[in-house]
């Protein structure tokens, strides 16, 4: 485990000492794959860091979409925060149950949201369990609701026309898919049947497992810009990332700023959930 000197990660011991700052609010951001057979709600009822409160990150969207968990307008954002006791001065702290998978999702949803007080657990729940550290279950507590205001950052997030265009054009920022390099390639079945196999033309393909550690935490800022280069994308130059529905993609976005690349980087939304149910998109396979 490499403790990282940046202000999106904090330690599970520094989390156990901080639980009752007065501006500190903890999330469970924990969510499955459709075939996991998980329920992150339930399990939340029934093992937690105290205090913590969940963020449903399948409500907290464009319920209106028939795609899965896409961002919610800054309204409902808003809306949905506020009633959580998050404020425009407070600490989002953000853990999931697997150790590093959905947490950066919403760390980069806040983000979006213009929301940057706001880190991500080095090893989630996983991590605090072998730290021995206290947990609770039973009903989450009843905040006291607070104001926030979203700013939206339009430049951050990417739509299907724009990765078009990205396809077509050879000067327009590096594709980097965060997928099991089966589910790239095209001869792994994706988790949600309906959806076609392979990747997005010109892509490069870094599964977001390798920026991590054996046991969740994430590697060192070095061996993170190594596992870039070595699957051929270059960090010095524009990046979009992508993923099944664009939940490990943010941990490309998340190791891309631990390495210091904070501009140029944007996250297709729609993901691999609407590459794969589009018509007349390519579509390669192969690694």
């Amino acid at each position: 485990m490499s403790t990282h000197n940046s202000p999106w990660i904090v330690e599970t011991g520094w989390l156990a000492q901080h639980l009752d700052a007065p501006d500190i609010v903890v999330l469970d951001a924990s969510m499955h794959l459709p075939n996991s057979g998980r329920n992150a709600a339930e399990e939340f009822d029934q093992q937690r860091i105290p205090g913590a409160l969940f963020f449903d990150i399948d409500e907290i969207s464009d319920t209106a979409s028939p795609l899965p968990h896409m961002l919610p307008s800054p309204e409902k954002f808003s809306s949905r925060v506020r009633k959580m006791g998050i404020g425009n001065g407070s600490r989002v702290i953000i853990y999931d149950t697997v150790g590093l998978f959905s947490a950066a999702r919403v760390w980069w949803m806040f983000r979006i949201m213009g929301h940057n007080d706001v880190a991500i657990v080095n090893g989630g729940l996983p991590k605090w369990i072998a730290a021995d550290l206290p947990l609770e279950d039973g009903p989450a507590r009843q905040p006291r609701e607070c104001h926030f205001t979203a700013r939206f950052q339009p430049s951050r997030v990417k739509s299907i026309d724009d990765m078009l265009k990205a396809v077509q054009n050879a000067n327009s920022p590096q594709i980097v898919d965060a997928r099991a390099a089966a589910r790239f390639a095209g001869t792994s079945p994706e988790p949600r049947a309906e959806l076609k196999s392979g990747h997005i033309p010109g892509s490069f393909n870094l599964p977001y497992s390798n920026l991590l550690e054996d046991d969740g935490t994430l590697k060192s800022p070095e061996a993170i810009r190594q596992a870039f280069v070595a699957a051929g994308v270059d960090p010095g130059k524009p990046i979009i990332t992508t993923c099944g529905s664009g939940v490990t993609a943010a941990i490309l976005v998340l190791g891309l700023e631990l390495i210091g690349k904070t501009k140029s980087v944007a996250l297709f939304d729609g993901s691999w959930a609407q590459w794969g149910s589009a018509k007349d998109v390519p579509i390669e396979t192969g690694s």
